[in-house]
């Protein structure tokens, strides 16, 4: 029995130390957390910001000694702003690379993409801006960007609140829009809201996404003489109309634009009072927050060596942020890296973010609506509706 009893130590020796090294490495290794990001192509002007804050964001993470004790890799693929494309690279994520988790990539269309996948694996998606929440029926799929369950409804109804407090409100609207799926989704609600609040429509055109030729528009919206302009746009589309409404000398009264490339927008000239939709900002009561005063602080320094148009923190800076907070949150309350125990710690709790407590159990996992109301004023976007998150003395300008 003695014989018998060493037998199975030596045995049992043996085996632990033959599977030590891959233990210790199954231990060690990297978290690798993949996804896929507009690099190239129309979105990029945008896609750049999100990626300045991943790199930042991995980095401190890993300084603060990773996720459950390990190290975070993150592996990013440029899907060119192409949804198809999108969807190939997250399936090799999965497949090929053997990612642990993923991280959602910009933009709606791509996001679409990245979340059928998502849920073919049974993977989490944290998203960054996705502006159809109807579409998102994946139930562990997570937006970072607070607006609401019915954006096509409360969206234009926040833009036509704070517009009604300026000293000209608007009596007359022109609504042009690119048929990218969030935003074409957003400008039809607006088209709706408008006409229930009785604003006089007095013209509606559509381009196609990846359009580049906007002087027949910018002629169209001079001759329709709008009160407003609600440009439908996201990335360089509004800079591109706004520099084609200067070549045949007109300038808008005011005028609104959905998801702007953020420094193109603030560094042009054309760009002066510009309105748009924003959940934090470069500004008090946002910079309260001291995680968000020492993230500011850090892009603005990275954002300057990247050669970024605008250094300052926005909406898209801040929501790609809060992605990284919110999946963060997830493995470090469940503390697991399966999938579902993540999602099922976020369901069940408030995740605290750089622009307010986020709550996921409304439709499509949507929770409040935070949104605010921004506008370029002197080469910066500051918030000017409502009023208590506006920095002292700014209110809305009128051209």
């Amino acid at each position: 029995m003695t014989m018998l009893k060493n037998l199975v130590a030596c045995i049992a020796t043996a085996v632990t130390v033959a599977l030590a090294p891959g233990l210790a490495h199954a231990q060690g290794a990297p978290i690798r957390i993949g996804s896929t990001l507009a690099l190239t192509g129309p979105l990029s002007a945008t896609a750049m910001t999100h990626k300045l804050v991943g790199e930042i964001y991995v980095e401190q993470l890993n300084a603060r000694g990773g996720l459950l004790g390990r190290k975070v890799e993150w592996i990013v693929k440029d899907d060119q702003s192409k949804p198809d494309l999108a969807r190939t690279l997250y399936e090799q994520l999965v497949t090929s690379d053997k990612v642990d988790l993923l991280m959602g990539p910009y933009a709606t269309g791509a996001i679409l993409s990245a979340m059928g996948v998502a849920q073919r694996y049974n993977k989490v998606l944290v998203h960054h801006t996705f502006g159809i929440p109807s579409l998102s029926k994946y139930d562990m799929a997570f937006p970072a960007w607070s607006l609401g369950s019915d954006p096509g409804n409360t969206v234009p109804n926040s833009v036509f609140d704070a517009l009604a407090a300026s000293p000209k409100p608007p009596k007359t609207i022109a609504i042009v829009t690119s048929k990218f799926p969030s935003i074409h989704f957003m400008s039809l609600g607006a088209r709706e809201v408008a006409k229930k609040r009785g604003l006089q429509e007095v013209l509606f055109l559509e381009w196609d996404f990846g359009n580049r030729d906007f002087g027949p528009i910018a002629a169209r919206v001079k001759d329709a003489k709008p009160d407003l302009v609600w440009m439908g746009d996201i990335a360089l589309e509004g800079n591109m109309l706004l520099d084609a409404m200067k070549k045949i000398d007109y300038v808008p009264p005011l005028h609104f634009h959905t998801y702007p490339a953020p420094g193109p927008m603030t560094k042009s000239p054309e760009g002066k009072n510009a309105i748009s939709l924003t959940i934090f900002e470069e500004h008090a009561p946002f910079s309260d927050n001291a995680l968000g005063a020492a993230f500011i602080k850090t892009f603005n320094d990275r954002a300057a060596k990247a050669g970024l148009p605008d250094t300052s923190v926005e909406v898209q800076a801040a929501a790609s942020f809060s992605a990284w907070q919110i999946l963060e949150a997830g493995v470090v309350g469940a503390k697991s890296f399966d999938d579902k125990a993540i999602a099922a710690y976020l369901k069940a709790n408030r995740i605290d973010t750089i622009h307010g407590k986020l709550r996921f159990n409304g439709p499509g996992n949507y929770g409040d609506d935070l949104m605010k109301i921004k506008q370029v004023q002197n080469g910066k976007w500051v918030v000017v509706w409502p009023a208590s998150y506006a920095p002292s003395g700014v209110k809305l300008q009128v051209q």
